[in-house]
Formats: structure tokens, sequence, C-alpha cells
């Protein structure tokens, strides 16, 4: 399959420096967000940049291939000075692909000019910019600004309304029972308007406080709080999350522990997480000499719900980058559906809106080709003058409509409350 590339054919050389710095103890990665800048964070550790040196752009069928592709020859022609390399460090591309191969939305990888990282203990700055760069160096004061007062933001319905939605569910169910399709993901809209100097930093800061184990991301005007990982390289070995099914949590520990068992033993939400994983691991194998999935999920806890989750880790078997992964493995199960191609063109029937961003892959790569790519969900992205917000949720025999609609609204209270 085609896919546009829109970036320069001849990429700038470019030229990183990277130095390890030391961090104040008490310093958050969150405070340093920067108004016109990107973050991936999660568990206190991860990076936040500054600026803009290049960007490489792709739309349509195979666009991760081409920023792939493009990434590669970028990294071949730069210089990269550190002394200590590791994970993050040096030349580092952070993207925001669109979920549709036929979507308006331009994916990106984006090349800051300034990164700002900690991880396990280790601090560093890097300096990418076109011209030879001797050293880089750190100031707390430039990274920690004042930021505008958030003005609470209220978001409304979008352009498919509750009844809409439940209508388009059982319209999944008819398309399911006809023997066609195993599962399909739909996803509804909810939007408002923001002023011209809208500062989202004060809400991925909340987000990055109240769901500390998912991964926080504001990448190309997207930002969210993630807890699925699509794919993690690191030296040649991959992991990744996947999470199918949903419940809401209790108010009482014992209530609560209850819904976590009844969600472990759906029969409903079992099938949906199966074929998650059974999707994922059939993606990687062409890829891997070694694949192994947990044997059965487990309930993972987040502030406003369980999931079942399943984790995959194996190792590679050729030179694949994180980016050459996640373009065999999007769109997943867990936000498309099974048979891929059916349900994906089912919600291009079903949805009335182009998802963008949403449910597409975002994260970082290196120049080694490793990396860490999540599935922007949790999150909303800032357009024309407004923040809009979708929340999905998987469509197999034995869902109801009312139900689905629920849990929608569950998968919308973390940026509701990161924007009230």
């Amino acid at each position: 399959m085609s896919s546009k590339s829109l970036a320069a054919h001849s990429h700038p050389k470019l030229y990183a420096v990277t130095e390890t710095i030391n961090l104040p103890a008490n310093f958050v990665l969150a405070n340093a967000l920067t108004k016109d800048g990107i973050a991936f964070i999660r568990d206190g550790e991860g990076m936040v940049a500054r600026g803009e040196v290049t960007r490489l752009l792709a739309t349509g069928p195979g666009r991760i291939q081409a920023l792939a592709a493009q990434w590669r020859d970028l990294c071949s022609k730069a210089q990269i000075s550190d002394t200590n390399p590791g994970s993050g460090r040096g030349l580092v591309g952070f993207g925001s692909i669109a979920f549709d191969d036929f979507s308006d939305w331009t994916s990106a990888l984006i090349v800051p000019e300034y990164i700002l990282g900690f991880r396990s203990g280790r601090a560093w700055i890097t300096r990418i910019s076109l011209e030879p760069v001797s050293s880089v160096s750190f100031d707390e004061t430039d990274w920690l600004e004042t930021w505008t007062k958030q003005v609470p933001v209220l978001l409304g319905a979008g352009q498919l309304d509750e009844t809409d939605f439940e209508l388009s569910v059982d319209s999944a169910l008819a398309k399911i029972a006809s023997g066609n399709l195993n599962k399909v993901v739909l996803s509804r809209d909810i939007s408002a308007a923001i002023p011209d100097d809208f500062d989202p930093r004060p809400a991925i800061s909340r987000l990055t406080r109240r769901y500390p184990s998912c991964w926080t991301y504001w990448v190309n005007n997207r930002f969210g709080a993630s807890p699925e990982l699509l794919v993690r390289v690191d030296h040649g070995r991959f992991s990744a999350r996947v999470l199918a099914g949903t419940a809401s949590r209790g108010t009482d520990p014992e209530v609560d522990r209850a819904i976590a068992g009844a969600l472990t033993h759906s029969p409903k939400n079992s099938m949906e997480h199966k074929l998650a994983v059974e999707s994922l691991v059939n993606a990687l194998e062409p890829y891997c000499s070694e694949i192994v999935a947990d044997e059965a999920p487990f309930s993972l806890a987040l502030p406003n719900v369980w999931h079942l989750a399943s984790d995959v880790q194996g190792i590679l078997s050729d030179q694949s980058s994180v980016l050459e992964l996640a373009a065999a493995l999007h769109p997943t199960a867990a936000v498309a559906g099974t048979p891929r191609g059916v349900a994906t063109d089912l919600i291009r029937d079903l949805e009335p809106f182009d998802r963008g961003s949403y449910a597409g892959p975002v994260g970082w790569i290196g120049a080694d080709g490793d990396g860490e790519w999540v599935i922007a969900l949790r999150g909303a992205v800032i357009d024309g003058g407004r923040v809009t917000a979708h929340a999905g949720c998987g469509i197999v025999a034995g869902s109801l409509a009312s139900a689905e609609l629920a849990e929608t609204e569950l998968k919308f209270q973390p940026i509701r409350q990161a924007l009230a």
C-alpha cells in the first residue's frame, strides 16, 4: 500500500550533544513542561522537550513505515556526541500517528531542540541543532516557567451523541451476528471551545499525578495518560501490554475486589481480551525469535477503572526499529477489532468523525531504533480553537449498548477531571 511522505526528500544533517546532569532532589519532571513542548512521562521518569529543529511527515497507508524510513535516513547523516549513551539519550524523535489509513490528520515525527530526561536515577540534557554543537548546559530556571492559570473546560456533546452511539453499537452487534466480525471498537467524542491562550500544562501535570502508572504524553497537540503500551524496544528485546475488558472501581474495598473478580471471570470480557492478545502475538511473530504472553490476564487497577491486562515480551530476530514494530501492530484489536479490515471498515461507516490521532501510536524513537510507543487513549487533542476527547469500547457478541455507553463515560473521567 502506498503512503505519502510530506517531508523534503533530502533531510538535513543534525548535530546532537548529550550530557549527564544532576537534578535537585525535589525536581519534578512534569514541572518542566514548556508551552511549546513535548512530554512522555511515567512514574516520574521520562522526557520533556522544547523547541523544534525539524519534523518528518507522512499520510496514508504505510505512513508509519514511511516515518521509520525517513528516521533511518535522518539518523544515518546525524553527528551524535554522548559520553554515556543510554535509552532516550542522543538524537530522539517524538511522534503522533493517525489512527486510520485514510485520515486527514498528518502523522508527524518531531525532533525538538532540547530534551531533558530522567530515568533510573540518571538525568541528562540533549541539544539538537542544524549546526555543530560543542556542549550543552542545564539551568533549572530555564525549565521552570510560570504557567497560566487554567480556566476550567467542561467538555460537552460532540459529533456523536449518546443516543446515536447506542444505535451504532446495535448496528455493530447486527454485523457480529452475521458472522463476518468478531469484535469492533467504537468510540464517541466530547468537545469544548477553548480560548486562544489555552495552556494544557496544568491538565497534563494533573494527569501525571493522578495516573502515575500510565504513560502521560504530549505530542503534536495531543495529550493524555495512556494505560496501554503498544510496544517498547530496548537493545533487541520488546515488550507490550494489552488491555481489553473494563469495569468501574468500587468505593468499598470488598466490593472493589468483587468487581475485579467478576471482570476476570466475565465470558464477554475474557473473549474480548483473548482476541486482542492473539492479534498482537500474531502480528509480532514474524519479527521475533522468542515471544511469550501471560497465560492468563491479570486485573490492572487504575484510579477509576479495572482493566484486564496481559504482558507480552520477546526477543527480536532482526534489526527492526520500534516504529517498524508499531507499523506491524497498528491498529491492534484492542482499538480496532478483528478481523482488522472488516472492523476498520465498520468504524468508518458508523463513526461520523475522523479519529485523527486518537487511538493511534504516540511515543518516541532513538537513533538506535529503540523507543517506547503507547496507544493515544484517555486524552484529548487541541485543534481549531477546540479541545476534543474520544473514548471507545470493544463490541463483541453479548455486549449491551447501555453498558458500552457507561464504559465510555468511565474512560472520559481522566480527561474531564484534568480539564475541570
